[in-house]
């Protein structure tokens, strides 16, 4: 019997209730409270290793879910639907267009009010949030919408990762940064010895290496889940994907709640003072991904003369489109690391990134079980 944990649609609810619960705690009686346990640090005195629990949630639980990603992005590009330059070019082609366009929107509204570093922010998917409306509302799409989003959202996921890797990477260490990636090696190429004697033995080395590379990634000056990334990239794919499978109810149902309401902790503003920042990510979201990836994709099919078996209807590329625009998990980590030294305006930029991806959200619930619906009644 499958661990309900592993229901995209549980999934998605917990991560909603949980961002939910931190505006909440962030606006009640308790906000004080809850700040202060945020700010709690502890870790190894006189090392880089001592973090505030907000840092702890978001560059160490979190590497846990960038593993579990990368291991899927590893599945897909060597086994799976972008194994095949035919099969990924379409979804590459919106991918690209769901990035550019909210980076454009974006810039139009806050880069003339003295704040274009926040164009990363609008420019993610969220893989799990978009599943889970899809596994609520989305009984009877065709196979190949599913598929198209799911490699959608892979690509988006890996240009995420590319920002968060270049972009935000501050003092970098070359001596730390090379210990990270030997220690990475080293783990992958222990992953491949799996499957014989002493297999307890391989996996507890394998759990001190992947921590060693994490906290050699962290003193590296480069965000430390990019060490998730690349130990998902490095583990031999039979015992990633298991590893995988056993994470994902502890990433479901801690990591991504966790990492969303400490994310979620800021005070509302009133409306009127709301920045440029908000407005541009709240838009940039709902409005750019949708008309991106839609724009792309349907331009595309016709460039590439795909079949008319095979293509995707325009409608249906609407509701991939506005799935595109649910944030959540890469852009609020996006919105933190986008505004250092400017605590006022990150939150607005996390306000920006739950209210566009709740805009996303309810649109593509509309959307996508209309289309649902369309397809039901056809197979009738």
């Amino acid at each position: 019997m499958s661990h309900p944990l592993r229901s995209p649609r549980l999934a998605a609810i917990l991560l909603l209730v949980a961002a939910a619960c931190g505006i909440l705690l962030a606006n009640s009686p308790l906000a004080d409270a809850a700040f202060a346990a945020q700010h709690v640090s502890f870790g190894i005195p006189h090392t880089p290793f001592v973090l505030d629990v907000g840092e702890w949630i978001a560059d160490g639980l979190l590497a846990v879910f960038f593993f579990a990603v990368a291991v899927e992005l590893q599945f897909e590009l060597t086994s799976g639907q972008l194994r095949s330059a035919r099969n990924a070019l379409l979804p590459a082609i919106a991918a690209a267009g769901g990035v550019a366009m909210p980076i454009v929107v974006y810039l139009l509204i806050a880069a003339p009010a003295g704040w274009p570093q926040g164009w990363p922010v609008p420019t993610a998917t969220d893989i799990a949030f978009a599943l889970g409306v899809l596994a609520v509302v989305g009984r009877g799409l065709p196979a190949r919408v599913r598929v198209f989003l799911l490699a959608l959202a892979i690509l988006d996921d890996i240009i995420g990762i590319v920002f968060i890797a270049v972009l935000f990477a501050h003092d970098v260490s070359f001596g730390m940064l090379l210990l990270a990636l030997v220690l990475i090696v080293a783990f992958g190429l222990l992953s491949r010895a799996l499957g014989g004697r002493g297999g307890r033995l391989i996996v507890a080395a394998m759990i001190v290496l992947a921590l060693a590379a994490w906290a050699a990634m962290l003193a590296s000056g480069v965000h430390a889940t990019i060490a998730g990334v690349l130990l998902g990239l490095a583990v031999s794919q039979r015992p990633g994907v298991r590893a995988s499978h056993v994470l994902e109810p502890w990433v479901n149902g801690v990591v991504l709640p966790l990492f969303a309401l400490s994310a979620a902790l800021v005070a509302i503003p009133s409306a009127g003072t709301l920045s440029p920042v908000f407005w541009g990510i709240a838009l940039a979201l709902p409005v750019g991904k949708l008309v991106g990836i839609v724009g792309t994709a349907a331009i595309a099919q016709k460039a590439l003369r795909v079949a008319p078996i095979d293509r995707i209807r325009f409608s249906d590329l609407i509701a991939v489109g506005s799935l595109g625009g649910i944030g959540f998990t890469v852009s609020l980590l996006l919105a933190d690391l986008a505004f250092p030294a400017a605590p006022e305006i990150r939150d607005h930029a996390v306000l920006g990134v739950l209210c566009g991806s709740m805009t996303a959200l309810l649109v593509s619930a509309v959307v996508v079980s209309w289309r649902a619906r369309a397809h039901r009644r056809q197979q009738a």
